[in-house]
């Protein structure tokens, strides 16, 4: 058996950055927000054509997403920021992600023109994997059909992977983001593959939580809504940490009339420095609504139930199944 490790993903942000020696690829296009069940079968596609045609394995993707520009200004809650959408793509084995700017000008781009100006010239396309739901370019006017017989025309393959559907129902990431919106993060991370995490850079808090015998780590989170809010059970994993048990707030603090969402998780018997560290907070159990307390005496008495009420969720074992 082989030792070695795999390589890293290439990371190619715009095609003007693309190298002569990048073009030939086997490609899978998306927004890929969340890298979810249906999405780890496209990649598993991908990397199979890949092999098949001994070509690097590549997502397109865009940034900002076509929903976030197209709703500009109530923007639909991510699942997985930027930089986390990078690290699924290279734990699933993608050879190479390519990003490009979603702006007034893609927007605009006609079925023809992104397949041979993007797929072909640029990328040298030689097989595609796309969803059964497939739309690309201009008002969505392009579809499989026509990305297949594009495909006839300029030289490359066309797969289209049929929905992912668990229990009955087809995964998709409007459907997790409205189990994560009702709390229901088990159900979630059945969808996803894993418990949904948030990943973030610790930063300086207002020192409350140590103050009141539960210091935290305050991650900020570079977003402005996220799909889910409240205490949770959750597993810490970062600076020697992994999957820590913990319980944390992700909210606005209405306790301190706060405003600005963070992410404050508590690890349980844990006193190390975490400032500028990233860590990975996956939600395991939603325990609560974030609460008014008239008083801090309150709000210690609420925190020790959430703890306790959280080590024993957390005790019991992995709930994903």
């Amino acid at each position: 058996m082989s030792s070695e490790t795999p390589a890293p993903m290439e990371f190619v942000r715009g095609l003007y950055n693309l190298r002569p020696q990048q073009r030939g690829c086997v490609l899978t296009i998306g927004a890929f927000d969340g890298v979810h069940r249906g999405h780890q079968e496209m990649l598993r596609v991908l990397r199979e054509q890949a092999a098949r045609h001994r070509l690097p394995g590549v997502v397109l993707s865009f940034e900002p997403t076509p929903r976030e520009f197209l709703a500009r200004g109530a923007p639909p809650a991510r699942l997985t920021r930027f930089r986390e959408r990078c690290e699924a793509f290279q734990r699933y084995g993608t050879d190479r992600f390519v990003c490009l700017r979603f702006d007034e000008r893609m927007r605009q781009m006609e079925p023809d023109a992104f397949v041979t100006d993007i797929l072909v010239r640029a990328l040298g396309v030689r097989h595609v994997v796309v969803g059964h739901d497939f739309r690309f370019a201009r008002n969505l006017g392009g579809n499989v059909e026509i990305l297949r017989a594009m495909g006839a025309q300029s030289g490359f393959e066309v797969t289209e992977v049929p929905p992912f559907e668990l229990d009955g129902a087809r995964v998709s990431s409007s459907a997790i983001r409205k189990l994560l919106e009702a709390g229901d993060v088990t159900r979630a991370a059945r969808l996803l593959g894993r418990p949904y995490a948030i990943t973030g850079k610790v930063v300086h808090g207002a020192k409350l939580g140590r103050k009141l015998g539960f210091p935290t780590a305050n991650l900020r989170l570079h977003r402005r809504v996220t799909p889910l809010a409240g205490v949770f059970a959750v597993r810490v994993s970062g600076q020697g940490l992994v999957a820590a048990p913990g319980v944390a707030s992700l909210g606005t603090r209405p306790v301190v009339n706060g405003k600005e969402l963070l992410l404050e998780a508590h690890v349980f018997d844990f006193s190390g420095d975490l400032y500028r560290r990233y860590l990975t907070v996956e939600f395991i159990a939603r325990l609560r609504d974030e609460l008014w307390f008239p008083n801090m005496d309150d709000l210690v008495v609420q925190m020790h139930k959430d703890a306790a009420q959280a080590r024993e969720i957390l005790a019991s074992g992995p709930i994903l199944t």
